[in-house]
């Protein structure tokens, strides 16, 4: 156990550090990843059953309701579940197990919800399945047991650097494009959410996997490089949600959600190749099976997605003659170029009445 796991210049890393975690420590990441997926698609039925209550009610926000804190609760419970699993499982491997989450929002949205079933929603499930099978099966089933001294080395790492550097340089111009040419394309959007991602990959799993060393007795909170990671993850967190929002409000979810996965997975696994080496000594035939995995879970969330019927709140305008108090004997004018206050007055309120049912 003398010998060191790294040449040329790597950190004092003992080999017990990157031997294949047992099997029971790397299942028990899949399950707690898959079970926090669970709560999260819970939770977004409860959150959206809350929705549609105080909707259909019209009495008080939404926030002021028990159920729909429930599903705050639970969708809480589900993040911290993944972010748990970071530690115990490689990031290549966690990412693409959130189609988990949209497969059981679509069973649970037509059991608790009476939603309808659509044959993409089982043809996708079918797919998503099956890529999520093949994807654990063929996945790397070593991971390093995370320390504050690898964290350090993986940082300094050349290729890491390089890839730090095109990341930072397609952000800009991508922010540039977005912000000062004024270029509100979806995938101009979701690049930049998916380029926040993999920092947030990066460093959840470096602060997860410290934490766990933490807790089984080798204390990694005293090093500077954990609230290093620590900033970086709460930092492209809040930046990732900020740039979500926005894609939220300009484009249907139906076209957010599968473009969101397919980039967000797509950055994770090449953020644990590049930062954590994660497919360093896989077979190629792994590899290409991996990849086929990943590609059966995208297709099968995007047949999920695709088409989802929306629920919105008609509104219904009242015709001028028809106001209560105005005479009917009045002649009917002609149609304004300029908007009339009773016009105004109703688009106000449908606009209100939708931003009330977004929310």
């Amino acid at each position: 156990m003398a010998n060191t796991s790294f040449t040329h210049g790597a950190p004092p890393v003992t080999s017990a550090q990157i031997l294949e975690n047992p099997l029971q420590t790397y299942l028990l990441g899949i399950i707690i990843s898959i079970c926090g997926n669970f709560l999260i698609s819970i939770s977004l039925n409860i959150q959206k059953y809350a929705h549609v209550r105080q909707s259909q009610r019209g009495s008080k926000p939404y926030y002021t309701s028990a159920t729909w804190w429930c599903g705050v609760v639970l969708m809480g419970v589900g993040e911290l579940g993944n972010f748990a699993a970071y530690g115990f499982a490689p990031a290549s491997l966690i990412a693409p197990l959130g189609c988990v989450s949209v497969i059981a929002s679509a069973v649970v949205s037509v059991v608790f919800l009476k939603e309808t079933v659509r044959t993409s929603d089982i043809v996708g499930g079918s797919l998503a399945i099956t890529g999520t099978y093949v994807l654990v099966t063929f996945a790397p089933h070593t991971s390093t047991h995370i320390t504050a001294h690898l964290v350090q080395y993986y940082a300094v790492s050349w290729h890491f650097l390089l890839y730090l550097f095109i990341e930072v340089v397609i952000f800009c111009v991508l922010l540039y494009l977005y912000k000062r040419r004024n270029v509100k394309h979806i995938v101009i959007v979701m690049l930049l959410v998916a380029l926040l991602a993999s920092l947030t990959v990066i460093s959840v799993k470096a602060v997860s996997g410290m934490i766990t060393e933490s807790i089984k007795g080798q204390l990694q909170l005293i090093y500077p490089i954990f609230y290093v990671m620590l900033v970086v993850m709460v930092a492209s967190c809040g930046f990732q949600i900020k740039f979500l929002n926005q894609a939220m409000k300009m484009f249907d979810a139906t076209e957010v959600v599968p473009i969101n996965f397919v980039f967000f997975t797509a950055s994770a696994i090449v953020a644990g190749i590049v930062f954590y080496q994660e497919f360093e000594g896989l077979a190629l035939l792994n590899i290409f099976m991996f990849l086929l995995g990943c590609l059966l879970s995208f297709l099968g969330v995007f047949l999920i997605a695709r088409n989802r019927p929306k629920i919105k709140q008609e509104c219904n305008f009242i015709a001028m003659d028809k106001i209560p108090g105005r005479r009917h004997t009045d002649k009917v004018q002609p149609e304004a170029k300029t908007p009339t206050y009773g016009s105004l007055a109703a688009k106000l309120m449908c606009n209100r009445a939708g931003q009330t049912d977004d929310s």
